[in-house]
């Protein structure tokens, strides 16, 4: 019976203060869900039945605001993503993981079905005729490039992603875990080295709040935000102990009196 007496135990579970025990239990949960959900991601149907894609999860308080960085920087090297890049940082950060998503195939072997989904006139000879090629090969090696994302790519391809992407998707609805799919995420995820063999990526930010941190948010909600408005509280309060109560007064010598006192002299 001793091995039983192991299983005894108790935990208790809360989402406040962020990143305490009880509120890592909780983040602990919903990175079960993630892995579940990944699990649904791969096995989603795909053009062909071959392996395509590439994963990744990262939570951790200090790698999801390398992600959120990320996503600040590229948000001032275009104007019309900017608020959205910012935006989105925020609830980066509010979250308890990120599922990154990504399809390996895109840009290196398409599908060779001729369906033009890609806009070539000359169906899959668009996407070869964009890159370098070595008897018949795509060559991938020379990774530079002047927008986010490579191209051209197979469309087949990037839409058996977003297969991918709802299997996992709903697998996070069916569990009753708050995620939400984002190509902002997704890209700087990219950038950072996530999915590394991938040239289109899709990040999934999963939380299990009483909140969801994706749904309703203020305006310029990178700077109306809980941990602002923590913060901004906190400053509030030294301020007026500081300033108003604290002026003259020295707690350990001395008191303040009551109203009453001080009409009774």
């Amino acid at each position: 019976m001793e091995r039983f007496d192991q299983l005894r135990g108790e935990e208790y579970i809360s989402e406040w203060p962020r990143h305490s025990p009880q509120d890592l239990r909780r983040r602990d949960a919903t990175l079960i869900a993630a892995k579940l959900a990944l699990n649904a991601a791969m096995t989603a149907p795909v053009a062909g039945g071959v392996p395509q894609i590439d994963a990744h999860l990262v939570y951790g308080q200090e790698e999801l605001e390398k992600v959120a960085r990320k996503m600040e920087e590229l948000a001032y090297t275009n104007n019309r993503w900017k608020k959205r890049f910012l935006n989105e940082a925020v609830m980066v950060r509010e979250s308890d993981v990120i599922l990154f998503l990504g399809n390996f195939r895109a840009h290196e072997t398409p599908l060779d079905a001729m369906c033009g989904l890609c806009g070539g006139e000359k169906g899959c000879a668009f996407v070869y005729e964009g890159r370098e090629t070595k008897d018949g090969l795509i060559d991938i090696t020379d990774r530079r490039s002047k927008t986010p994302i490579k191209g051209p790519l197979c469309s087949a391809r990037v839409s058996d992603l977003g297969y991918v992407m709802a299997s996992a998707v709903w697998m996070t609805q069916t569990l009753l875990v708050d995620a939400r799919p984002f190509m902002s995420v997704g890209l700087a995820g990219q950038k950072i080295g996530y999915c590394p063999n991938s040239s289109i990526v899709v990040g999934i930010p999963m939380s299990s709040t009483s909140k969801s941190p994706y749904q309703d948010i203020p305006i310029d909600y990178h700077l109306i935000n809980m941990d602002k408005m923590i913060d901004n509280t906190r400053k509030n309060f030294v301020v007026n102990r500081q300033t108003a109560s604290g002026i003259n007064f020295d707690y350990r010598t001395q008191y303040p009196k009551s109203r009453k006192e001080e009409k009774n002299g």
